[in-house]
């Protein structure tokens, strides 16, 4: 398979002249599921956003996006969506005022043959007991980020950037995420995964180590984890209590 997603000496500096990213260069696959694992701070977030042009991050201060052979560059998320791009962050967004079944409804709304109650019982929430529900704050973190993995599976994406969607969730174990993941890459949505557990990992059929704003190592997994814990886990620039963190 070709390259779905091309990032080309991709550089980010703040308004104040922080700097972000430093050079990043990254290709995604059609069909794959592509983890970019690295410590809080390597830049993963900044990445996500620029690629999804979501939060204001519709242009790079140096480098090139390149989606399904169109330039991303100054273009909002919404014309990424119509291209077939989604994004789904680490808090998941509420829509005060709709349940469950509108907002899922919503989702599928360019995708025909979506099926929303098969996309509930898939990420494990009966439609009998969610479908009529308000997405609010009676709804639990997992719960939400359960029914927005749900929405990305009405929608049918050709890629979908899943920032730390890992993280707080309820899944019962690793093998849950992995089987939903690949379910998701199967039914023909790609994925790019952005993460700073390990174990993640291990999901991906390619992973990519990020450290200080750059792509430090591309290719098998095991490698990737292997360098991420003999380097970015004992990196001095870590604390002691991200290292605890990291290492649960």
């Amino acid at each position: 398979m070709g390259a779905l997603l091309e990032v080309k000496n991709l550089k980010y500096s703040t308004p104040e002249g922080k700097e972000i990213l430093k050079g990043v260069n990254l290709d995604v696959k059609e069909g794959e599921i592509h983890v970019i694992l690295g410590p809080n701070g390597a830049g993963k977030s900044t990445l996500a956003n620029l690629i999804a042009g979501a939060g204001g991050y519709e242009n790079p201060t140096e480098g090139e996006i390149i989606f399904n052979g169109k330039p991303l560059n100054g273009k909002p998320l919404y014309e990424r969506a119509r291209l077939g791009l989604t994004i789904a962050f680490q808090e998941p967004a509420r829509f005060e005022g709709i349940t469950v079944e509108e907002y899922l409804k919503l989702s599928a709304r360019n995708n025909p043959s979506a099926d929303i109650e098969a996309c509930l019982k898939k990420v494990g929430l009966n439609p009998k007991d969610y479908l009529q529900r308000f997405l609010d704050e009676s709804l639990s973190g997992g719960e939400r980020k359960r029914i927005e993995l749900a929405s990305i599976m009405c929608m049918k994406p050709k890629l979908a950037v899943l920032d730390e969607i890992d993280s707080g969730i309820d899944f019962v174990s690793i093998d849950e995420i992995g089987n939903l993941f690949k379910t998701m890459r199967d039914e023909g949505t790609t994925l790019l995964v952005i993460t700073h557990r390990e174990n993640i990992a291990n999901i991906a059929d390619r992973a990519s180590l990020m450290c200080d704003g750059t792509i430090v190592e591309t290719g098998n997994p095991k490698k990737v984890i292997k360098k991420f814990e003999k380097e970015c886990l004992v990196c001095e620039l870590q604390s002691p209590k991200l290292v605890e963190g990291l290492n649960r």
